[in-house]
C-alpha cells in the first residue's frame, strides 16, 4: 500500500509557511489499496491571471501567483497522482482586474479550460458584469441582466455550479446553467459527485439589479438535497465547492477547530454543524478570503486568501470495497504558496513580508521534487489580452496624488475619504457614503495612470443620488455598520461615532460636519455608488421603500466612480488632495473584541 507520507513531506519542503497537519497514522493492512483522490482547491481568483509583483529595496522583483505559475503547480500535482486530481474552484472567478474586466471574464475561462478544471462554484461577483457589453446593468427592456454570465457558462468546458440558485418565477434551477447544481464523474474508478453553493448574501454583495430574477436558497437544505441526489445516482464521494466560507485563524492543528468563528460570515462552519454526518466528504470554500485547513465537524475544509496567491489540497483515500472515504487517512494542506522564487530562509514569496526583511536570499522554488517554471502555453494564451491591458494601464489619468493614499476597510482610510469627497462634489450633494469593499487597492503618490485608478476602483459602479431624511440617513449607516465583518464606510460631509467592536448597534451617532446634528425630517441629497443605492451591503431596508423620485439611479452625467475621482482631481489643479482622517471616531477601550460564539 502506498503511504501518503511522501506527498506531505514534499509539500512541507516547498511550503514551509503552510499550515501543519496532524501526524500520519500507519494505514491498516488491507487486501485492496485505497484509491487516492487529490482535491486541489482555489477560491476568489478575481481575474488574477497575472502574478503579483513586488519590487524589493535592491530593485529585485518577486512574483507571487498568477495563472502560468498555477499551471506549473497543477502539473506537478497531476504527475504525483496521475488521473486522480480534481481541480476545483470555490467561486468569484471574475471581476477585480483589468484583464478580466476587459473581457468580461472570458480570459479567466480560457485559462480554466486550458487547465482542465473539474468544476467551479458560482460566486456573487460572477453577476457583476450584467449584460454583455459595457453597461454593468440592463438599461433597456431588451438587455439581459445575466447576459455576460450566460456567455461564460457557454464558453466554459467545466460546469459552473450552484445547487441553491433558483429562478424566481419558476422556482427551478435556471435552464441556462445547463445543470442542476451538481456534477457526477468517475475518477480512478470512484464515482465523485460535486455540488456547488452560492452565498445566501449574494443580492447584497453584487448589483442587486442583476439578480432580481433569481433567488438564493438556504445552504443547509440545498446541500442536503443535492448530496442525497448525488448519492442516489451512485456517488461514492460527495464534495462541495462553495462560495461561502469561514474564519479559523489557528492553523497549527487541522483537527482543532476552537478558533473557528460562528455566525456572520462563517456560513460554511454553520452549515456543516447543521448537516447530518456523512452528507459531505470535503469542501472547497471561498468568499471570506481567509485561510482554512480544518476538519469542521469531521469534514475537511480548505480555503485560501484568494487572488491566485495559493492553492489548498485535500487528499482523500477511498476504500475500493466499501466505496467510502477512510477518514483516518484524509490529509489537508492549507494554502500552498504559488512561487517561482522563494526566500531561502522562510520558503515564501509573499511580497508584503519580503519587503520588511533585512535580508532576502531568493532561490528557485521547488515543488514535489521539481523546480517550478511558469507554463509557457498559459503565457502565450494570455499574451494578447495582457497587451491590451498594458496599453490601457499606461494611459495617463491626467491627475496625480499629493501623497500615497491607503484604502482602509476595517478602519477609516484616506482613499475612502477621498472617493467619498469626489462623489459628493460630482453631484453637489450634502453628504456622501462610500462602501469600503468597492475600493480594492491603495493609490501611490505621484502621477497616476489609468491602471492605478482602475486597480483601486475596479467595479463599474456609477454615481447615484439618494434623497434621504435625517432619520433614513442614520438608518442607512446603522445597517451598513451593523454586521460582524467590521467594515467602516467612508463618508463626506458627515462624522460618525462607532463602537470599538463590530456587530449590531455599532453606529452610536452620526452628525453633519462640525458636529451639527441631523434634522430628522429634513431631506438631504446623499451621493453613493449605485451599488449602495440599489440596496447592496445590506442597506435595502432604506433604499427599497424609497419612491423613484428620491433615488436617482441613472449614472450622473454618465460618470462611473473612476471618472468621478479623476474629475475631482482635475477640479483641484490636477492633484488629488490627501484628506485628513478623523471623520470616524470610536467609543470604548482599545482592547481585543470578543469573537463570535463558537
Amino acid at each position: 500500500m502506498r503511504s501518503p507520507r511522501p506527498f506531505l513531506v514534499a509539500l512541507a519542503t516547498c511550503a514551509a509557511a503552510c499550515a501543519g497537519t496532524s501526524a500520519t497514522p500507519t494505514p491498516a493492512a488491507s487486501s485492496a489499496e485505497p484509491v487516492r483522490l487529490t482535491l486541489v482547491g482555489l477560491n476568489d481568483f478575481h481575474g488574477n491571471v497575472e502574478p503579483h509583483r513586488t519590487r524589493l529595496s535592491d530593485g529585485r522583483v518577486v512574483e507571487e501567483g498568477g495563472a502560468a505559475t498555477l499551471a506549473a503547480y497543477v502539473a506537478r500535482l497531476r504527475a504525483d497522482n496521475p488521473g486522480g486530481v480534481l481541480l476545483l474552484d470555490g467561486g468569484d472567478l471574475f471581476q477585480g482586474t483589468l484583464a478580466s474586466n476587459l473581457t468580461e471574464g472570458a480570459v479567466v475561462v480560457d485559462v480554466y479550460n486550458h487547465l482542465g478544471f473539474t468544476a467551479a462554484a458560482i460566486g456573487n461577483h460572477e453577476f457583476d458584469y450584467g449584460p454583455v457589453g459595457a453597461s454593468p446593468m440592463a438599461l433597456t427592456p431588451g438587455e439581459d441582466a445575466l447576459g455576460a454570465l450566460k456567455a461564460r457558462v457557454k464558453q466554459a468546458r467545466f460546469p459552473l455550479l450552484s445547487a441553491n440558485l433558483r429562478d424566481a418565477a419558476t422556482g427551478k434551477t435556471p435552464a441556462w446553467l445547463g445543470n442542476d447544481g451538481t456534477h457526477l464523474l468517475t475518477v480512478k474508478g470512484v464515482r465523485v459527485g460535486v455540488l456547488g453553493l452560492t452565498t445566501e448574501s449574494t443580492p447584497s454583495v453584487t448589483n442587486p439589479a442583476n439578480v432580481g430574477s433569481l433567488r438564493f436558497l438556504p445552504l443547509v437544505s440545498s446541500a442536503l438535497e443535492a448530496s442525497r441526489s448525488l448519492r442516489a445516482r451512485g456517488a461514492d464521494v460527495v464534495v462541495a465547492v462553495a462560495h461561502a466560507g469561514g474564519h479559523c485563524p489557528d492553523l497549527s492543528n487541522a483537527r482543532d477547530t476552537s478558533s473557528c468563528e460562528r455566525g456572520g460570515d462563517a456560513e460554511i462552519v454553520d452549515m456543516l454543524a447543521a448537516l447530518p454526518p456523512g452528507t459531505l466528504d470535503a469542501v472547497v470554500a471561498g468568499h471570506t478570503h481567509q485561510v482554512m485547513g480544518h476538519f469542521i465537524e469531521g469534514v475537511p475544509v480548505i480555503e485560501t486568501t484568494g487572488l491566485a496567491r495559493s492553492v489548498g489540497v485535500v487528499e482523500l483515500y477511498v476504500d475500493p470495497v466499501r466505496r467510502r472515504v477512510e477518514p483516518s487517512l484524509t490529509r489537508i494542506q492549507a494554502a500552498i504558496p504559488l512561487c517561482t522564487q522563494v526566500d531561502a530562509i522562510h520558503g515564501d514569496c509573499d511580497g508584503r513580508s519580503l519587503r520588511e526583511r533585512a535580508e532576502v536570499k531568493l532561490v528557485p522554488s521547488r515543488f514535489l521534487g521539481a523546480e517550478v517554471r511558469p507554463d509557457s502555453e498559459v503565457e502565450a494564451l494570455l499574451a494578447p489580452t495582457l497587451a491590451e491591458v498594458d496599453a490601457a494601464q499606461r494611459r495617463e489619468a491626467g491627475v496625480s496624488c499629493a501623497s500615497p493614499l491607503a484604502r482602509g476597510f476595517t478602519e477609516e482610510g484616506a482613499l475612502g475619504n477621498l472617493v467619498a469627497d469626489a462623489l459628493r462634489e460630482a453631484v453637489g450633494a450634502d453628504a456622501a457614503v462610500m462602501n469600503p469593499g468597492g475600493i480594492r487597492a491603495d493609490l501611490p503618490g505621484g502621477v497616476l495612470s489609468f491602471g492605478h485608478v482602475y486597480q483601486a476602483l475596479p467595479f463599474d459602479n456609477t454615481v447615484a443620488v439618494l434623497t434621504l431624511t435625517g432619520t433614513e440617513l442614520e438608518l442607512l449607516l446603522k445597517l451598513a455598520h451593523g454586521v460582524d465583518r467590521g467594515a467602516v464606510f467612508a463618508v463626506s460631509g458627515l462624522e460618525l461615532t462607532l463602537a470599538r467592536c463590530p456587530g449590531p448597534g455599532r453606529l452610536l451617532s452620526v452628525t453633519l460636519e462640525g458636529g451639527k446634528p441631523l434634522v430628522a425630517e429634513r431631506r438631504y441629497r446623499v451621493a453613493v455608488p449605485d451599488f449602495l443605492a440599489r440596496g447592496g451591503d445590506g442597506v435595502e431596508g432604506v433604499t427599497r421603500p424609497l419612491p423613484p423620485e428620491r433615488a436617482e439611479l441613472a449614472p450622473f452625467q454618465g460618470m462611473d466612480l473612476r471618472e468621478a475621482l479623476i474629475a475631482y482631481g482635475r477640479s483641484h489643479g490636477g492633484v488629488l488632495p490627501t484628506p485628513a482622517l478623523g471623520r470616524v471616531r470610536y467609543s470604548g477601550v482599545a482592547e481585543a473584541c470578543p469573537t463570535a460564539s463558537r
